[in-house]
This record gives C-alpha cells, structure tokens and sequence, in this order.
C-alpha cells in the first residue's frame, strides 16, 4: 500500500461488520465510528509506525477510549520484532492496534483498555547479577551493544592479564589468582578467541588476546 487512504476500506469494513456506522475524516480524526449509544471509536492510519502516529492516538483519548491506530502490517526481516515492539507500545498507552495485510485483510492485535504488566521477576535478578558483577562503571549510557564492556568481558580481561604477566598456567590457579572462581570453563569455552589449551586444565594468550588487552585497556584500568 502507498497511500493511507488504503487503509480506510479495509477498516471501515471491519467496523461495519461489528455493527458500528463509520465515517472517514471527522474532524482531527482519520476514522470515527459510532454504534447505538457506545463511545465513539476513533482510529488512526499511518502507513508505518512511528511517532506522531501515537502522538495522535494519544491525543484522542481526551474524546474517547476507544482509540485504535491502523498501519500496514510490517513485513520484511524485522517485521515480526516491529509488531510485538509496536503492540507493547499501544498495550502500554492503552491504545488498540489494527494491522491491515496487502490482501486487504484488517487484523485486530489488541483492543483500547489498561494495561498492568507482569513483572519478570527472573529478568529483574539477571540484570542486578549483571550490575553487581560489573566493576566500576566501563560503559557510556546509550552506547551500541558493539563494544560494551559486560561482566563476562571484564572476567575474560583478569585471566588474559594474569596469563600475559605470568604465562601459561592451570585455570584453577588463575581462578584463585584473578578471583574469576570460572576460570577454568569461561577459558576452554574461549568465546573471544583469546585462550589456548596447551594440556589437560593449562591455558595460553593467544595474539588474538593480547590485542584484546590493548584494545580493552581502557575497561581493564577503569577498575
């Protein structure tokens, strides 16, 4: 579709199914729709996402309630994370989300209404073990994820300065050496390339680690 007038029939015919009378175009509203003495519904079309698309629907819950925006239905490799991104947004303004496919088939993902979600109890321990892992404060608030420095990074850096100091040693030795009680496995899972088994239990730096010292050493000092 490439223009949001498009979007209207397909609309229009949803609400019309549902027993409502809809008009296009009502004032500041893209699309109203009234049924016997029931608040009116009010949705808004845009094309894509974005955000003076909620901006509007925000705008028009001072009318009504019922507010929905209306958008073709994402498609392409990000569609899906678009979708569930976009619902999460209108689920938590209290807004409705209508998706209309290219075969004109209107979907409704979710309807107006208040929304409380459920804390995840699991994520919120997994993200205070990460700030408490992590030493000193490495990462500029907003960065990329290219390039953050995460608990398991900072491990990494004790046992490749350790081993660059003092060579090729036992895991079970850097573990007590550096305080990285996982030595042992975060080395043989080697998931930087910078650690080589050179026996049973004993690790090396590889070039590939001893460029990460320099690239990190910014990370590592700030401790």
């Amino acid at each position: 579709m490439e223009r949001e007038q498009e979007l209207y029939p397909p609309i229009k015919a949803l609400l019309e199914g549902q027993g409502y009378e809809v008009k296009g175009e009502v004032g500041a509203a893209d699309v109203m729709a009234c049924r016997g003495s029931e608040p009116p519904v009010i949705v808004e079309l845009k094309l894509r996402f974005s955000l003076s698309l909620f901006h509007q629907a925000i705008t028009r819950l001072s009318v009504t309630d019922l507010v929905y925006v209306a958008v073709t239905r994402p498609t392409g490799r990000t569609a899906r994370r678009a979708l569930k991104d976009n619902l999460a947004m209108c689920r938590r303004l209290g807004l409705g989300l209508i998706t209309v496919r290219d075969d004109g088939r209107a979907e409704v993902h979710c309807d107006p209404g208040p929304y409380a979600p459920r804390k995840s109890k699991k994520r919120t321990q997994r993200l205070l073990r990460e700030f408490n892992r992590l030493e000193g404060d490495p990462n500029a608030g907003g960065a990329t994820r290219h390039g953050i420095v995460t608990a398991y990074r900072q491990d990494a850096l004790r046992c490749a300065a350790y081993l660059a100091e003092n060579g090729a040693a036992k895991g079970s030795v850097v573990a007590q050496a550096t305080g990285v009680t996982k030595a042992t496995t975060l080395m043989r899972d080697n998931h930087y390339g910078w650690f080589e088994k050179v026996e049973k239990g004993v690790y090396a730096l590889t070039s590939v680690g001893s460029e990460g010292l320099i690239h990190w050493a910014y990370s590592w000092e700030a401790e």
